[in-house]
């Protein structure tokens, strides 16, 4: 990683397939866990939106919040967890298409009793589709699959696309942060935002990417990682403000 932004791509792929890739399910999962897919699931899942849908935050919660936070990719739910517990006025709607990431996060919340969380098990794309322009106070994108060859890089969440559509659902000054402890995949995040007009990066020395905020949680992959010798890139991008007309 570089102390500045490096220059533009030339190779940047222009499409995205609306397939998507990846394991849905892992090993088999513990009584309990099924027991919370079965029970807990349902009051808190969004069925994934129609194409051409629209999706209003505020009818999926018991009570009004004063923003909503989406994070894509949630793993195993630690930090979306420790989020929604240390902001209990905020909705957070969190994507996953791997069940057994899904049912984690159940424990999480049978466990932690938290009450503003909303749970996509699909692809968030159709999500980020139908919610309403500039709805979202904060995205997450944390340690996505690396996808390491080549010829399958288009299948990396971060692109032209789906920035694309982060960029309409985020507010003004809100923020987009991202991460990863795969070089080449931080780097392929940091080119592409940085390379898109509607972001811009927040860091203003090497240690902004290299250590993690005081206000991000740490979630178990990015623990294990550091465990073994990875080191974890941080990456903070705020969208710009909107220009009139």
């Amino acid at each position: 990683m570089p102390d500045r932004p490096p220059g533009p791509r030339k190779d940047a792929p222009t499409d995205l397939p609306e397939k998507v890739y990846g394991r849905r399910r892992g090993r088999r999962l513990r009584v309990y866990k099924t027991d919370l897919l079965e029970t807990l699931l349902p009051r808190l899942a969004i069925e994934p939106p129609d194409k051409g849908a629209h999706l209003d935050p505020a009818g999926l919660f018991e009570q009004p919040m004063r923003d909503l936070w989406v994070e894509i990719g949630f793993g195993s739910g630690e930090h979306l967890a420790a989020h929604a517990a240390a902001n209990p006025d905020i909705g957070m709607i969190g994507c996953e298409p791997f069940l057994n990431g899904v049912a984690n996060l159940l424990e999480h919340i049978d466990t932690g009793g938290q009450r503003n969380i909303r749970i996509l098990a699909e692809d968030a794309r159709p999500l980020l589709d139908a919610l309403p322009e500039a709805s979202v106070g904060r995205a997450f994108v944390l340690f996505p699959d690396p996808w390491p060859k080549p010829r399958h890089h288009k299948r990396r969440f971060i692109g032209p696309e789906n920035l694309a559509r982060l960029s309409r659902v985020l507010k003004d000054g809100a923020e987009l942060r991202m991460a990863s402890d795969v070089m080449g995949v931080a780097m392929w995040m940091l080119e592409h935002t940085w390379l898109h007009p509607d972001f811009e990066w927040l860091a203003r020395t090497p240690e902004d990417w290299r250590s993690r905020p005081d206000d991000w949680p740490q979630s178990r992959y990015e623990q294990k990682g550091v465990e073994a010798g990875r080191n974890p890139v941080f990456l903070r991008f705020r969208r710009k403000a909107r220009i009139p007309g």
